[in-house]
């Protein structure tokens, strides 16, 4: 059992997100927190131009939001944070700041970004000084080793 937890969620699909939080409260100690973290990426000053002022304080008034209702229907509590940055650096950073004794953070189907610049979870990985927990089911459709003619089971 751990005693505080951080919980990545990212902008995958609310399923994950559900997957990641019932880990998180079925690995939590009595007397434990859980933190749902989330990162809003610093987007570039070349970009800023073409975005909205508050383009920033909008997403993440809108992420602190969806994910304080998810806990709240999910009857989980947590403690939400949403701050701007590298995810694995905000990730990192809560984590430490926290003093926590597990991440639990998602896998997503790699993408040519993932091998030129790393993935979050692989930095996450390497450089976390605490445990770290990696779910990484997929959703049926990305998964090559399954026949997209026949039913996936469970699904």
């Amino acid at each position: 059992m751990y005693r505080t937890i951080v919980c990545a969620i990212g902008n995958g699909p609310r399923e994950t997100a559900e997957r990641i939080l019932n880990k998180a409260a079925g690995l939590l100690d009595k007397d434990g927190w859980i933190f749902v973290i989330h990162a809003v990426e610093t987007v570039p000053r070349y970009m800023t131009a073409s975005l909205p002022e508050d383009f920033e304080t909008a997403a993440i008034k809108d992420a602190e939001e969806k994910l304080t209702l998810l806990c709240r229907q999910m009857k989980i509590p947590a403690l939400v944070e949403v701050h701007t940055g590298s995810a694995a650096r905000v990730l990192l950073a809560a984590a430490q700041e926290k003093e926590a004794d597990l991440i639990i953070l998602s896998m997503h189907v790699a993408d040519i970004t993932d091998y030129i610049f790393g993935s979050v979870v692989d930095r996450v990985v390497r450089h976390a000084k605490c445990s770290v927990l990696v779910d990484r089911k997929q959703r049926p459709e990305h998964r090559p080793d399954v026949d997209q003619d026949n039913q996936y089971p469970g699904r």
